[in-house]
């Protein structure tokens, strides 16, 4: 019985030592602590929580710092533009700069004409400047003109070294090319020629070109013989008016004081062919050995006028 008990505890011993190798089961939860590190350790550093921090930075960053320099980027933007806008100052100071540069240009003339007084350069001749230069007569003419068939001649065609000149009427030339105002039926005394013609060969147009009648050449007076013709330039005026234009037609031989219906029309005068014109008051000026080329040029014919109106009142007999 003993020995049974004996052998039996033997057994049982055995039976713990063949159990002994399952004691690692008891350091098993080694591996199953490692999980637990990997699960513990995603908390500083694995990729779900740092995503989770990330935003979190994201979200602050708006707050701090990159939107901030964001900010400051738009608002060196927004500086930028201010100095934008200063430069479109500096371009409105360019212009500036570009109409003063032009001065001198306009002190030109005077290097040219240094004791002509500046306001006279820039303003038109007057017709108070044109009448002082011919208040005096010194006839060219041997005798004198009427003003119309029947009147007495009381006209005398006077002269200066560089125009002649002569105060009468205006009565109204209707002649040349026909037109609405000028015609056969308008005018009882109508020609459809002139004594000068156009570039095309055609007669003036009374109704388009400001020109001034002579009387034909004659014993009394040779326009030619004093460098007028077809064409010189004409400065007419009229009460506070100036206008100029050119010696267009010749008249009657004993007959001064006529113009032609745009001429008239310019100054402020009738200009109907039957009724027009005016009884006097009318200063005819006429710049020696001139000329517009083509006869018909208005605006030549002012741009001379002008110059040489400038001339005449500035020149010392």
């Amino acid at each position: 019985m003993i020995v049974s008990r004996v052998q039996s505890l033997t057994l049982a011993m055995a039976g713990v030592a063949l159990l002994a190798p399952s004691a690692p089961p008891a350091t098993a939860p080694q591996p199953r602590t490692e999980p637990a590190a990997r699960r513990t350790a995603p908390a500083p550093t694995a990729a779900p929580t740092g995503a989770r921090t990330d935003p979190a930075i994201r979200r602050t960053a708006p707050a701090t710092t990159a939107p901030a320099e964001v900010r400051t980027d738009p608002a060196a933007r927004r500086t930028d533009p201010a100095a934008r806008r200063t430069d479109p100052a500096a371009r409105r100071t360019d212009p500036a700069a570009r109409r003063t540069d032009p001065a001198p240009a306009a002190t030109a003339p005077a290097e040219v004409r240094a004791d002509e007084p500046p306001a006279r350069r820039t303003a038109p001749v007057s017709a108070a400047d044109l009448l002082a230069k011919v208040r005096t007569c010194a006839p060219v003419s041997r005798g004198r003109y009427r003003e119309d068939h029947g009147a007495k001649a009381t006209v005398p065609v006077c002269g200066t070294r560089d125009a002649v000149f002569w105060k009468a009427d205006m009565d109204i030339d209707c002649d040349g090319r026909p037109g609405l105002r000028c015609n056969a039926r308008t005018d009882p005394y109508f020609s459809s020629s002139t004594a000068f013609v156009q570039s095309d060969g055609r007669p003036l147009s009374s109704e388009e070109t400001p020109y001034v009648v002579v009387p034909a050449p004659s014993a009394v007076w040779n326009h030619r013989s004093h460098g007028v013709r077809g064409g010189s330039v004409v400065a007419v005026v009229y009460r506070d008016r100036v206008r100029y234009a050119v010696v267009g037609d010749t008249g009657p031989a004993d007959i001064i004081g006529e113009a032609s219906y745009a001429m008239a029309e310019s100054l402020g005068i009738d200009p109907d062919p039957h009724s027009g014109g005016t009884p006097s008051g009318v200063t005819y000026i006429v710049f020696k050995d001139s000329r517009v080329t083509p006869i018909e040029d208005r605006r030549a014919a002012v741009t001379a006028g002008e110059r040489l109106a400038r001339r005449f009142v500035d020149t010392d007999d």
